[in-house]
């Protein structure tokens, strides 16, 4: 197979699997071993390129909230007070949000990669985390009793999302569930998901993209290495984008059922594949 199919069809995998709560990571991981990209060479750099290109696709489509959030939220700072309005406080939920996953990916990023991008272990993630969307589930059937966030439920969404470094955990999946179980709908949940993980993927998408060019710099990488992320970055912000789309209108009705039977069929396709071979 041509590479820049396999890079295109990567992005394509990584636009659909980031924001739909299935693990974008995991799936990476299998397809990456399947289609054998070279993880020495691409493989994190390239899952870099991809994640900023999905993005690119959460700036776009909620840009006048990110707008009103960054103006907002130096307001605030001005008038000394973090919800004059509430889109400071939102602003400033989602940097307390962002605090969880930002320290334990500075210390702990590169142990996850090394240690557990492995399809048994995606697979084992990706079965038992779907019981907690099917608790996340049950627990968002009860009657809210609030739908405003307040600091303690951002940090808790947060902390839920910490734990989707690991491969197979979806951070889509987890922080919706999390937010939930926080009282929000499952709409006001994806929304709030997908705006917290905008500043996670920035950071350390940045930071490997910066490292990847480091190589290129050194000849490590060439042109052709550099079009293998190009294409993979188009492909996930334009599915990213659609995908978002299709989410958000999707949860208004349906429960996150379907996902649970996609995650624990694949999870058991997976290992029974890796047990047989």
């Amino acid at each position: 197979m041509p590479d820049l199919l396999k890079a295109a069809i990567l992005g394509i995998v990584q636009g659909l699997t980031e924001f739909l709560p299935i693990s974008s990571s995991g799936h990476l991981v299998l397809l990456e071993k399947a289609m054998d990209v070279s993880q020495e060479r691409l493989g994190l750099a390239f899952d870099a390129a991809i994640h900023l290109g999905t993005l690119l696709a959460v700036l776009v489509y909620f840009w006048d909230t990110v707008v009103r959030l960054v103006v907002a939220g130096f307001a605030s700072i001005g008038r000394r007070r973090w919800d004059f309005s509430d889109d400071s406080r939102l602003a400033w939920l989602i940097v307390i949000g962002t605090i969880p996953a930002g320290v334990l990916g500075f210390f702990f990023d590169d142990t996850v990669e090394e240690k557990i991008r492995d399809p048994v272990w995606v697979a084992t993630m990706l079965i038992v985390f779907s019981a907690v969307l099917i608790a996340a589930e049950l627990w968002g059937m009860r009657p809210a009793r609030v739908s405003r966030l307040g600091p303690l439920s951002a940090l808790f969404v947060g902390l839920a999302q910490a734990v989707a470094l690991i491969p197979g955990v979806s951070r889509s999946g987890i922080t919706i569930s999390a937010g939930l179980f926080a009282r929000l709908d499952r709409e006001q949940a994806a929304v709030f998901a997908f705006l917290l993980s905008a500043p996670i993927v920035a950071g350390a998408g940045f930071k490997k993209v910066y490292d990847a060019l480091k190589e290129a710099h050194k000849g490590l990488l060439g042109r052709d290495d550099l079009m293998f992320f190009v294409v993979g970055f188009i492909f996930a912000a334009i599915f990213g984008y659609l995908t978002i789309r299709f989410f958000l209108a999707y949860l208004r009705r349906h429960s996150l059922y379907p996902f649970v039977v996609y995650r624990v069929a694949l999870g058991v396709i997976v290992l029974a594949i890796v047990l047989l071979h």
